[in-house]
């Protein structure tokens, strides 16, 4: 019988750890007996089987929980690893994550970042080349500068490259694993792990002690694609796990990108099959910027330089007097045409057109489909 002072918070880590159930199952349990984790445990076995997609190994796990888990031994763990458990009820769990078909009940999380940020994954190849390696951390850099939290998997190769990216400007990343907290894999990848720890957050469903096997990635995968608003394949091969995040980012309505190589580079494959198949073709970060301009101008603030000034505070130091006239003429989201700019900042036309050029090649204006101007990132 469920001891009387088990709480939610335990209930849903003693869930989310029971064999033989997955998190489909989990969440049916959840809405039918009212979201109440304590109450799932509590439940005959005829009630719990009266759930579609219960029956009686399912039931015996969930009636015998504690053969299976020992809760004071996981939250032993938690407190020496430093990490907490988060549900999906709690702040700290990423929002779009909740809205896939099978979000996880419940993720370990060591890092104290609130993954309040817009997120975008870039994933690929363990086995890469050097051109993926330069181009996944270039990625990483740009958008997480630009504010954007990278999501990967703290594998060798493209995932690597991608957090090294974000952390070499001072962004945010996370790493999703496919084990327990506290196996790191690869283990030459520690450091890394805990930079991430540090400044963002890692994140994992399964209990500790647990490691990694085919499942366990396919899993892992899943969420990395849930969390993102996009997802970013470099390299991959067409059997590679990277391929196996775009068909989640495809069935949970993620953009999906794909980034070109060589036509004879194994290490492509898996890209070049995506974009025949529809992926966008990806050779920067203006992709990406011009799709989420579609949707409803979903742009997270930049990051801020040392002092505390933005991004744009910074370049506007070196602007020449008509580039300043036209960045203050666009800020707030205003966007203007050429004669109307020349109108509200009083320079003529051809002055305009010239700092507008100036402003484009410094990726700080993009002139839209209607021939209006408008900021790339206001902050």
């Amino acid at each position: 019988m469920t001891p009387p002072e088990l709480n939610e918070q335990q209930a849903f880590m003693i869930l989310n750890d029971l064999p033989n159930i997955g998190p489909i199952t989990l969440n049916r349990l959840l809405a039918e007996l009212g979201g109440d984790p304590v109450a799932i445990l509590r439940s005959p076995q005829r009630r719990l089987e009266s759930v579609r997609g219960v029956g009686p190994e399912t039931s015996a796990a969930v009636m015998n929980w504690a053969q299976h888990f020992d809760l004071a031994r996981e939250e032993e763990r938690l407190a020496q690893a430093g990490a907490t458990f988060i549900t999906t009820r709690d702040a700290g769990y990423p929002r779009l994550l909740k809205e896939i078909n099978d979000p996880p009940i419940g993720l370990y999380r060591k890092g104290d970042d609130a993954l309040d940020q817009p997120c975008i994954a870039i994933v690929g190849s363990r086995r890469t080349t050097l051109y993926g390696q330069a181009v996944a951390k270039k990625l990483g850099a740009e958008l997480a500068r630009l504010g954007f939290c990278i999501v990967s998997g703290l594998a060798r190769g493209i995932d690597t490259a991608a957090h090294e990216g974000a952390l070499s400007v001072g962004g945010k990343t996370v790493a999703v694993l496919g084990t327990g907290l506290d196996i790191i894999y690869p283990s030459e990848n520690l450091d890394l792990y805990r930079r991430i720890a540090e400044s963002g957050a890692v994140l994992s469903e399964f209990p500790f002690g647990r490691k990694a096997d085919r499942q366990s990635f396919a899993m892992r995968n899943r969420i990395i694609s849930g969390m993102s608003e996009a997802v970013v394949v470099v390299e991959s091969d067409v059997s590679g796990g990277a391929m196996i995040t775009s068909r989640f980012a495809g069935e949970q309505g993620r953009l999906l990108y794909a980034v070109p190589g060589r036509i004879d580079q194994p290490s492509s494959a898996g890209c070049h099959h995506l974009i025949r198949d529809g992926a966008t073709l990806l050779t920067g970060v203006d992709d990406i910027l011009s799709d989420l301009n579609y949707l409803d101008g979903l742009r997270p603030a930049g990051l801020k330089e040392a002092g505390g000034k933005s991004v744009l505070e910074t370049l506007q130091s070196e602007f020449s007097e008509n580039e300043r006239r036209v960045t203050e003429a666009l800020r707030g989201g205003a966007q203007l045409g050429l004669d109307a700019l020349a109108s509200t900042t009083g320079l003529p036309v051809a002055e305009v057109a010239a700092a507008l050029m100036l402003l484009e090649l410094k990726k700080l204006v993009t002139k839209r489909a209607d021939g209006t101007f408008e900021f790339r990132h206001l902050n």
